[in-house]
């Protein structure tokens, strides 16, 4: 997923790597990101062998696969990164519906503060930064009212903080720019959100074409551009030095300000994703132009930290020229250096996420499914792991009288199970049921797969053909190793 961030500086987003949680959930891609959890189940008397991962694929000594800490008892299958190879004959389980039947599941909504609206559908929220920076802008600009317009009193206050909320909506409308952009070349926007340095715009997919990521980029300085040109006439009816006059020159200043900072040309400013777009059209490479344009991000934030703070105490930016240092000098510093962090972390973020995304198709949800055996739902435990051994399976599927599918057997439940007790314990006690979002296709890889596992998490998941036959069982342990493992290995 791209984000375009800081009051419209696009940066990747999709930096999430394989989220581990304590139940250890499906991995996430955000990034940013954020999501949730899951499930229980039942099923013949002599249960039908499992359809098993065709034999071409690389036998792993269970041995290898993990320490034996991580493991369960000796009768369980052990936890591998890959399947076993098939058995010569077999006879074949079907899910009694194909893998696209039913509802698509719902992925729970992120959060992200206050929401205040869903313009284009998208939903709009106001991080707790919002709130600190408006008061920062507020007493700032207050300050300058006060030798404005002095007669106001203690009603400056009021006035600054309806700029900061004006400010804040000119963000709003760059950032609705970038969103309206995507939606329109059928990208997915998950969310907007007004924060402490500006605004971000969620995108989840990447442009197609360096020509849509350019326009993409674009259209948020061209719509902050647009706004300061729009305050400027709207000022030249207005008498200056009142409320009204300082306010729309306020926000005219503030727009160009906002357009100019974001045209620089270096990741995460829209400006580096143009440059981006642009060494892509030349190289015909994305990853050359994000390794440019990251790069000269990270020489804009070394710029920013050290020229910014220079030219204003040399009077270069229209301010009085300082020969000691003070507490604006100060204030100069920071500022520069809060700017320089966010530029140089977005530019190396940008750089993991393009990294993740040349990986990702490695991510192939058949190279990485467990063989699975089925079993009835009274089955004990110690019965259904000697069945497994047997057949070289590493994981356990319940069904019912007719062979379909109810739910899978959670490996973390058969842990848990001391082996003494497992002839006593049915299998269906330690199932987690079946949703339709739990069955997955064989066919799926990269992005597809890991959106898929986002969209319902769980520990385990139901591999299938296109036919509905059980191909077998998806470990979200597995996936995150696979994916560490291939983010490791250079580009």
């Amino acid at each position: 997923m791209d984000e375009s961030g800081g009051s419209g500086q696009p940066r990747s987003g999709t930096d999430e790597t394989a989220e581990q949680q304590t139940d250890r959930t499906a991995p996430t891609t955000d990034p940013t990101r954020p999501d949730a959890t899951r499930r229980t189940p039942d099923a013949p008397t002599e249960p039908p062998e499992a359809h098993t991962p065709p034999a071409e694929r690389a036998e792993t000594d269970p041995a290898d696969a993990e320490p034996d800490s991580a493991r369960p008892a000796d009768d369980h299958p052990a936890p591998t990164s890959h399947p076993a190879p098939a058995p010569a004959h077999r006879h074949l389980a079907h899910t009694g519906t194909g893998p696209d039947k039913g509802p698509a599941p719902q992925r729970p909504e992120p959060r992200g503060g206050l929401l205040m609206g869903r313009p284009f559908g998208v939903p709009v929220y106001v991080a707790p930064s919002w709130f600190l920076v408006a008061a920062l802008i507020t007493w700032v600009f207050g300050g300058q009212l006060e030798r404005v317009l002095p007669e106001l009193g203690a009603a400056r206050y009021l006035v600054s903080l309806f700029f900061a909320v004006a400010f804040y909506a000119s963000v709003l409308v760059h950032e609705l720019a970038h969103t309206v952009a995507a939606l329109r070349f059928k990208l997915p926007v998950r969310r907007i959100q007004l924060q402490f340095f500006g605004g971000v715009s969620e995108i989840e997919k990447e442009a197609e074409t360096p020509g849509r990521e350019f326009v993409l980029a674009f259209v948020g300085p061209l719509l902050s551009l647009v706004l300061a040109g729009l305050f400027y006439l709207a000022l030249q009816p207005v008498e200056p030095g009142t409320v009204p006059g300082v306010l729309l020159a306020g926000l005219m200043i503030s727009n160009l300000i906002v357009a100019a900072f974001n045209l620089l040309p270096g990741l995460p400013l829209d400006g580096g994703r143009m440059l981006r777009a642009v060494v892509w059209k030349i190289t015909g490479k994305p990853m050359s132009g994000t390794i440019a344009a990251a790069w000269v991000g990270r020489a804009l934030a070394v710029a920013v930290l050290i020229g910014l703070p220079l030219l204003t105490q040399s009077g270069a930016l229209g301010t009085e020229a300082v020969d000691n240092v003070g507490m604006d000098t100060v204030m100069d510093a920071l500022l520069a250096a809060i700017l320089a962090a966010i530029i140089w972390t977005g530019a190396g973020n940008s750089l993991r996420v393009a990294r993740l995304r040349e990986h990702l198709p490695e991510l192939r949800a058949r190279t990485l499914t467990r063989r699975a055996v089925p079993v009835e739902s009274e089955t004990p435990l110690s019965e259904a792991l000697r069945r497994a051994n047997a057949a070289g399976a590493r994981a356990l599927v319940v069904v019912d009288a007719d062979g379909n599918p109810v739910s899978l057997v959670r490996e973390a439940a058969i842990v848990g199970v001391p082996e003494h007790r497992r002839p006593w314990v049915a299998v269906s006690g330690l199932a987690q049921e079946l949703t339709d979002g739990m069955r997955v296709s064989a066919e799926l890889a990269g992005e597809d797969l890991l959106e898929v596992l986002r969209a319902t998490p769980a520990t385990e998941y139901l591999v299938v053909e296109e036919t509905g036959e059980i191909y077998g069982v998806l470990s979200a342990a597995d996936v995150e190793r696979a994916f560490v493992k291939a983010m490791a290995r250079p580009s």
